[in-house]
């Protein structure tokens, strides 16, 4: 009986598993059909590296350059924020806070993770849109630096969460040999913790970026919508999750513009797969090295 009840579990994990490698094939397959017709109207460089995104005017203009641009402008921004708030975060939660007070704050930090994303979206145009407006006597407070704020915000528990975790994961004979040799907390923390957890930071770094770079309703909301290439942080753009939702929802099926925004979808599928296969490889280079 034993034996049959570890068959079933054996096999049931092993379908769960293929399962995962299934759907995320037929994502890929569904994105490819849907997106190589565009590229039979404009050139893939074309697309990719084109600076107008007209796609209704007549004749259209499919390039997403200025899109792309945007994701990464608005991300970069994001993870300017979120690291390093988060990295310090979590030392000050692992290595500073007493453990009464760090039991308390850890969960309310990771239950801002929940909140969804459109309340995020309200926060940016209520408060940090007309506060930037006010500060820099802008034209519009929906522009990159409100977008990668709210993003940063947003991105903020994960990072910090995880770091705390990685950092809170080292022997603690580690921190003990360090200050036996002399060596102050800080020094401890930054030459000792810090690089043995380096591999659990870089996750969260990772995750970071995946959070916000595929991040959709904020976005949409803070952004902007302008479909320019950006010359500075105050410039409002378009990312690509924004374009999809935007536009998804009055575009013809089977039309140039409808597989034009598949193609923006299987872009940021290979960036977001490009990121989670330099976390993991990365990674596992760090544990290699015995960090």
């Amino acid at each position: 009986m034993k034996n049959f009840t570890g068959r079933i579990i054996r096999y049931g994990l092993l379908i769960t598993a293929l399962s995962s490698i299934f759907f995320l094939g037929g994502i890929v397959l569904v994105l490819m059909s849907n997106a190589f017709p565009v590229f039979k109207v404009v050139g893939f460089l074309e697309f990719i590296l084109g600076i107008d995104w007209y796609p209704a005017y007549d004749p259209p203009d499919y390039g997403i350059f200025p899109l792309i641009m945007g994701s990464f402008w608005v991300t970069g921004g994001a993870i300017l924020i979120a690291v390093p708030l988060g990295v310090g975060g979590a030392v000050f939660l692992s290595q500073v806070l007493p453990f009464s007070f760090k039991s308390v704050i850890k969960p309310i930090v990771e239950i801002l993770a929940g909140i969804p994303s459109v309340v995020y979206g309200f926060f940016g145009i209520k408060f940090l849109a007309p506060w930037l407006v006010r500060i820099f006597d802008l034209p519009t407070g929906l522009n990159i630096t409100t977008a990668a704020i709210t993003l940063g915000i947003m991105a903020l528990p994960t990072v910090l969460s995880i770091s705390e975790d990685a950092i809170s994961s080292v022997p603690g004979e580690y921190k003990d040999a360090a200050l036996a040799l002399g060596a102050t907390r800080w020094e401890t923390t930054r030459s000792v913790l810090l690089p043995a957890s380096s591999s659990g930071i870089l996750t969260a770094t990772i995750l970071g970026i995946s959070r916000s770079i595929g991040e959709t309703m904020t976005v949409l909301m803070v952004a902007g919508g302008a479909a320019i290439v950006p010359r500075s942080i105050f410039d409002p753009v378009r990312p690509m999750p924004a374009a999809i939702a935007a536009e998804m929802g009055e575009t013809a099926v089977g039309s140039p513009h409808y597989h034009a925004l598949f193609g923006i979808g299987l872009v940021l599928f290979t960036i977001t797969f490009a990121f989670n296969l330099l976390a993991y490889y990365t990674t596992r280079n760090f544990k290699g090295r015995g960090n």
